[in-house]
């Protein structure tokens, strides 16, 4: 009865979130430019490191895309563990690996889910999640996870769909709803706010918490083909309470709102990717520390004093200048 009192509430299906993803495997190009443009902002944060990583864990989402960009070396990166519920997935990563004309680190490709990871406690030197968590029930815990797989000093690198994304579909469906069906239903995946996203690193256990956001304007043929490239990204709904089909009234109607509303001379549509990006790092004794909460040595009415006379002496300067 307790655990189950105190289990996370099962928002996604993930047993069709792997099916999705099966699907995906065999729809996506070998590099597809959002996930590769996403993934590789998200890698940018490791030339900011002045360290090696020489164990890495790839957790779900675009993994495939994580991999290709750890050849040679980057980062120090020596072994590769590629982490996926979807055997698909796994499989379409390990061709791509063989066709590869570069060095790879030593790669290892594990059937695993993001809320039961297999890994050592204290075996990873980095965690890097390109665009998976987003789709998983027990957030925290799966967080609470990484940290515990990460070496002290370990990094937790996370790149996921922030709550603008999509959002001119998201208005598209919902009036297109109210006009056809006279109502509302869950159409579109839940996604976390910026607010919440350093909260989620400090319950997690990470030092020193970083969070920073990119947005991503992507522009379509026509919203039909949106909703393709979103089953190549295996980004279709997957909450429990959705609807398994789309009337077709409402589909045209959700088209052609979308198209008024949103739409570019050119006759093309964009959509928005928010993209937020966390970063924290597992404990360490020689990592820096924030004071104790009121043992400051000097007062805030003392600092803007200082800078007062500051001011005044750089105004006095330039005057007899």
């Amino acid at each position: 009865m307790g655990s189950k009192a105190n289990a996370p509430p099962q928002i996604f299906d993930r047993r069709l979130k792997q099916a999705h993803r099966d699907r995906a495997a065999h729809l996506q190009s070998d590099d597809d430019p959002l996930l590769g443009e996403v993934t590789e902002r998200l890698l940018d944060r490791l030339e900011d490191c002045r360290r090696s990583f020489p164990v890495a864990a790839i957790i779900g989402g675009a993994g495939t895309s994580v991999a290709a960009r750890l050849t040679g070396a980057r980062a120090g990166v020596e072994t590769l563990l590629h982490l996926d519920d979807s055997p698909a997935m796994l499989a379409h990563a390990a061709r791509l690996q063989q066709a590869s004309g570069t060095r790879w680190p030593q790669v290892h490709h594990l059937a695993a889910e993001e809320e039961w990871l297999p890994l050592r406690e204290k075996s990873v030197d980095v965690i890097i999640s390109s665009l998976s968590l987003h789709w998983v029930n027990d957030l925290p815990g799966a967080m609470v996870q990484c940290r515990r797989a990460l070496k002290p000093d370990g990094l937790f690198l996370s790149a996921m769909w922030g709550g603008s994304t999509l959002q001119e579909l998201r208005i598209a469906h919902t009036l297109a709803e109210q006009e056809v069906e006279g109502g509302l239903s869950p159409r579109m995946s839940p996604l976390v706010q910026v607010r919440d996203a350093g909260n989620l690193l400090t319950r997690a256990g990470l030092n020193i918490p970083s969070v920073d956001v990119d947005e991503l304007t992507v522009h379509y043929g026509s919203p039909s083909k949106l909703v393709d490239h979103l089953r190549a990204m295996a980004e279709s709904n997957a909450v429990y309470t959705r609807r398994p089909t789309m009337r077709r009234a409402t589909a045209a109607a959700a088209e052609r709102i979308y198209r008024e509303k949103f739409g570019a001379e050119d006759g093309s549509v964009p959509a928005t990717f928010e993209v937020i990006y966390m970063t924290g790092w597992a404990p360490a004794a020689l990592q820096p520390q924030a004071l104790r909460r009121g043992s400051a040595t000097v007062k805030l009415e003392d600092l803007a004093e200082m800078q007062r006379q500051r001011d005044r002496a750089a105004s006095g300067a330039g005057r007899s200048g």
